[in-house]
C-alpha cells in the first residue's frame, strides 16, 4: 500500500534534485538559503538615500528574516542598524530626522525609532500586540498605528475547576464568530483592531477608536494633525457585505468618526496630498464580479464630488502616492505582467517612468512590486529580472541605474535557465496567451527534454518575467518548464480577467493546452514526458486537466479546491467565495457546484497524481486533497499525498519547505 507521506528535511534526497546539485555550476536545493531580495524602499526625505528591507534566509532556524539597509544613491550599501531581525513597515518623519519602523529586535514586535544624527536605535513601545500602519503626523510629534486589541468573551456556560495536580483535557473552545479562522493566522481571538496614537518620543499609546469593528489599513494625517482618516466597514451586515468598506475621519480630540464615502464597494489606501487639500484612494464600485479593476480616485477635502481619474486605464491601480506639488500622483499597475509605475497629474496627462518593476515573489514568478519617490520626481523600485530576485532600481533625471546586486555572491558563477517570452493563439475566443519557457542550463535544441506545465493560482492573479525559485530548481534538474497567463488572468484587462466569471476552470483549460502545443511545436519536447503541476487555482486546473485529458505522463496537485461546494464551507472566506464566485449559496445551484468541481470528473482520470497541501492551510482546507485523494484511491489511480506539517497556504514561508515542495514535484516526474 502506498503512504501517505509527511514532507520534512530528511526526505529530500530524490533523484532529480541530486543529480542538479551535482553540478555546483548549477542553481541547487541548498542555494535556496542563500537567497536575498530588496523590499520596501523608503526614500530619505532629502533625496540622497533610500533605506530598504534586505530579506535573506536563514538556514539554522528555516526562517526568512528581514533587517533595515542603507544603499545611497550612488550605490553604497551598508546596515542601517546590524543584527539578525524582522524589520518592516519602516517610514520617515517629515524633517528626515527619524525613522519609525516596527522590529522584534527586542523580543516582540514593537515601535523602534532610528536617528539619523546619532544613528542610534531604541524601542519606544511596550506594546502586547503587533503594531501596523506607522503613519507620522504632519509636524513629525505623533505617530499613529492599527493593532489588534483583545476583548476577551466569557464561554456561556461555567465549568468546574480541574483539582490541584489534575491532569483534565483542554476545555470546549466556544465559537460563535462570523470569520472564525484566518489562513496563516488560525483561530480568530476576540477582539478587533484599532487606532491608536502616541508621541512620536515614546510613551503610553492612546486608543482612538473602540467599537466593535476592525479599523485597519493605511493610515492618513490631516495637515491640521487634527484627525486621521482611515478606511473599515462598519456596517452591522459586514459579513454579508465583505467589500463593502468605506472611507471614515477620526478626531484626535475626542474619538468621534465622520463618514467621508458612501458607495457600493471598497475604498482603501487614503492618501492625504501635501497641501493638505485633497484625498486620493483606491476602490471601485462593486458589480459582484470575481474580478474587478481597482481605480483611483481623487477628491477635495473640502467637500467636492469624489473624481475617477483612471477610467481609461484597463488595469488593476496599487500604490498611490502624492507628488511634492500636490498636482498629481504616483501610482503603479501590472501590465502583460510587468509593473509600472506612472505620474499622472489631477487633469489626466499620464507619464510613465518604468515597467521594469517587480521581483518580489522569489517561489514562483508572479508579477508585483514595490517603489518610492521623493517630491522631485526620483524614483526608486524593485527590479524584476528573470534570473535575480527583486534588486533597487534608481531613476532620477531620466537616468536609470541599478543601486543593489544583492545576489552576486550566489549566481555570478551559476548558470541559471534561459526564460524566453511567447505569445501564442487560444483555439477559443480571440486571444493571444502570454507564457515563458525556461530552458534548463546546457540546453541543446537537437536533443528531446521533458516538458513541465507550471500553473499559477488566484486564479486572478498573473505571472511575469521574474525570477523563480521553484521553477529554476525544476529546469536545474533537466526540465523544460513552462508557465503562461491563461484567461482569467489579471493585468491584461477586465474583460480577459472576467471570462471565468462563475466560469471557472473551463476555457482557461484550452488556454493551457495551447501552451504546451505551442512549445511542443519548437520540435525539442518529448511528448512522451509531458508534466504538469500547480498550486491553489493552478491546482484546480491541474485536477481539472487530469479529469478532462491523459496526455500527461504525471500530475501534482498542489494546496487545490477539489470541490467547490465542500471548500465554500470550510475556507476562512467563505462569505467572499459564495458571494463573488458563485451565483448563490452551494445548496440553492449545487449543478452549477458540481459542474466546475474537479471531483465531477475523477472517473475519467487515469494520470498518476499526486497531493500536496499544508495541513495548516484554511485558505483550501486539506480535506479538499484528502477528498480527492480517497477518490483517486477509489478510482485505482495511482496516488499519493504530501502533507507539510504546520505549513499554511503560503507554503514557501518557510525555505525548507520550498525545497520539499519541488523535491516531491520532481520525485513524482521522475518515477513517471
Amino acid at each position: 500500500m502506498k503512504k501517505v507521506l509527511a514532507l520534512t528535511l530528511a526526505t529530500l534526497a530524490f533523484p532529480a534534485i541530486a543529480n542538479a546539485a551535482e553540478n555546483s555550476s548549477h542553481f541547487t536545493a541548498e542555494d535556496v538559503f542563500q537567497l536575498e531580495y530588496a523590499s520596501s524602499p523608503t526614500i530619505h526625505p532629502k533625496g540622497d538615500y533610500t533605506v530598504f528591507v534586505r530579506n535573506y534566509m536563514d538556514i539554522m532556524s528555516d526562517r526568512k528574516y528581514g533587517t533595515l539597509w542603507r544603499v545611497d544613491h550612488k550605490g553604497e550599501m551598508r546596515p542601517l542598524i546590524g543584527g539578525d531581525a524582522n524589520d518592516h513597515s519602516q517610514t520617515w518623519s517629515p524633517d528626515g530626522s527619524k525613522l519609525a519602523f516596527v522590529s522584534n529586535r527586542s523580543g516582540s514586535n514593537q515601535i523602534h525609532l532610528y536617528w539619523t544624527d546619532t544613528r542610534d536605535q531604541a524601542p519606544v513601545t511596550r506594546l502586547t500586540g503587533s503594531p501596523g500602519n506607522l503613519s507620522w503626523s504632519p509636524d513629525g510629534k505623533w505617530l499613529a498605528f492599527t493593532m489588534f486589541t483583545p476583548a476577551p468573551e466569557k464561554p456561556p456556560v461555567s465549568l468546574p475547576k480541574a483539582p490541584k495536580g489534575a491532569e483534565w483535557a483542554a476545555p470546549p473552545k466556544y465559537i460563535d464568530k462570523d470569520n472564525y479562522r484566518f489562513d496563516g493566522g488560525g483561530y480568530a481571538k476576540d477582539g478587533y483592531t484599532q487606532i491608536y496614537v502616541m508621541p512620536a518620543s515614546g510613551g503610553t499609546p492612546r486608543q482612538l477608536t473602540t467599537d466593535e469593528y476592525n479599523h485597519g489599513g493605511q493610515l492618513a494625517w490631516s495637515k491640521d494633525g487634527a484627525s486621521i482618516i482611515f478606511s473599515a466597514n462598519l456596517r452591522e451586515d459586514a459579513f454579508d457585505q465583505p467589500a463593502n468598506s468605506e472611507l471614515y475621519r477620526v478626531a484626535l480630540e475626542d474619538g468621534s468618526i465622520k463618514q467621508l464615502t458612501d458607495r457600493v464597494g471598497p475604498d482603501r489606501s487614503p492618501s492625504v496630498s501635501p497641501d493638505g487639500k485633497k484625498l486620493a484612494w483606491l476602490g471601485y464600485d462593486d458589480e459582484m464580479m470575481s474580478h474587478q479593476l481597482t481605480q483611483l480616485y481623487v477628491m477635495d477635502l473640502g467637500g467636492d464630488e469624489p473624481r475617477l481619474l483612471t477610467s481609461d486605464l484597463d488595469y488593476s491601480v496599487d500604490e498611490v502616492k502624492w507628488a511634492g506639488d500636490s498636482r498629481g500622483v504616483y501610482f503603479s499597475y501590472d501590465r502583460h505582467g510587468e509593473g509600472h509605475v506612472v505620474y499622472q497629474n489631477l487633469n489626466g496627462k499620464r507619464s510613465q517612468l518604468t515597467d521594469d518593476m517587480g521581483g518580489l515573489s522569489y517561489g514562483r514568478p508572479y508579477s508585483g512590486g514595490a517603489f518610492d519617490v521623493q517630491g522631485n520626481g526620483q524614483l526608486v523600485f524593485t527590479l524584476a529580472h528573470p534570473q535575480r530576485p527583486a534588486d533597487l532600481m534608481l531613476k532620477d533625471n531620466k537616468v536609470t541605474r541599478q543601486l543593489t546586486h544583492l545576489n552576486e555572491d550566489l549566481f555570478a558563477h551559476k548558470e541559471l535557465g534561459r526564460v524566453e517570452e511567447i505569445w501564442y493563439d487560444s483555439k477559443h475566443g480571440d486571444y493571444k496567451i502570454q507564457g515563458w519557457v525556461v530552458y534548463p542550463p546546457d540546453f541543446d535544441p537537437e536533443e528531446k527534454y521533458p516538458l513541465i506545465l507550471e500553473i499559477h493560482g488566484g486564479p486572478h492573479t498573473a505571472y511575469a518575467e521574474s525570477f523563480s525559485a521553484e521553477v529554476q530548481l525544476m529546469a536545474a534538474a533537466g526540465n523544460v518548464v513552462l508557465y503562461t497567463n491563461p484567461r482569467g488572468s489579471t493585468s491584461y484587462g477586465e474583460a480577459f480577467a472576467q471570462e471565468i466569471h462563475h466560469n471557472y476552470p473551463s476555457q482557461d483549460y484550452d488556454d493551457l493546452m495551447d501552451g504546451v502545443d505551442a512549445v511542443i511545436a519548437k520540435g525539442f519536447i518529448d511528448e512522451e514526458r509531458l508534466y504538469v503541476t500547480g498550486g491553489s487555482g493552478g491546482g484546480v486546473l491541474t485536477a481539472w486537466i487530469v479529469g478532462h485529458t491523459d496526455r500527461f505522463a504525471a500530475a501534482v496537485v498542489a494546496k487545490p479546491v477539489i470541490n467547490w461546494y465542500s471548500f465554500v464551507l470550510t475556507a476562512d472566506m467563505y462569505n467572499y467565495f459564495t458571494k463573488y464566485w458563485f451565483p448563490g449559496l452551494p445548496w440553492e445551484n449545487l449543478e452549477h457546484y458540481m459542474k466546475y468541481s474537479p471531483i465531477s470528473y475523477v472517473g475519467n482520470v487515469t494520470t498518476p497524481t499526486m497531493l500536496l497541501t499544508g495541513e495548516a492551510d484554511y485558505r483550501t482546507p486539506i480535506s479538499e486533497s484528502e477528498q480527492y485523494y480517497q477518490a483517486l484511491k477509489l478510482a485505482g489511480v495511482e496516488t499519493a499525498m504530501v502533507r507539510v506539517p504546520d505549513a499554511p497556504h503560503g507554503i514557501y514561508s518557510r525555505p525548507s519547505n520550498l525545497i520539499g515542495k519541488v523535491a516531491y514535484i520532481l520525485h513524482w516526474f521522475e518515477t513517471h
